[in-house]
């Protein structure tokens, strides 16, 4: 969701420089600089708000990376068991099919990433209360927030 115009030039321009950069860095330096990020621009809703997406989006991207990790391992293991090849036999050919596909598969979850990050840190450099999906919600209910960065009174 964006915000309206007269709202984010109530945003100072260290808030929309640090939330672009919470999302740009997360390109080359993971999970780490949204978490700096967060941990040292806690009082600003804005900066905080795309902050904790970005973390929640390295978080889920680590959970795939190990999830792919673990079905290459496995295939390796299971195509190594399956076939107890003969002293000369050549390696099976599903080794040379799953490989690559799981290989292609990480490099296209990295570009999806690379493009939500620069996409969102583009938002966040003009002050765009901009949502991930599924994310920005999940990221509103752990700061309290609503959209457009009010608070939740309790």
């Amino acid at each position: 969701m964006s915000e309206a115009p007269e709202t984010a030039q109530l945003l100072s321009q260290n808030e929309r420089t640090m939330a672009m950069m919470a999302h740009i860095l997360q390109a080359v330096a993971w999970w780490m600089p949204p978490l700096i990020i967060l941990l040292i621009k806690r009082e600003s809703r804005f900066t905080s708000f795309h902050a904790v997406q970005a973390l929640l989006l390295q978080i889920i991207y680590l959970i795939f990376i190990i999830g792919f990790m673990v079905l290459w391992f496995g295939s390796f293991v299971l195509t190594m068991v399956h076939h107890a090849p003969a002293k000369d036999a050549p390696p099976p050919l599903a080794l040379f099919i799953v490989a690559p596909l799981l290989w292609l598969a990480l490099i296209g979850m990295w570009i999806v990433m690379l493009v939500m990050a620069i996409v969102y840190g583009i938002k966040a450099g003009r002050g765009e209360w901009a949502e991930y999906p599924l994310l920005g919600r999940l990221s509103r209910k752990i700061l309290k927030i609503r959209p457009g960065g009010a608070p939740i009174l309790s």
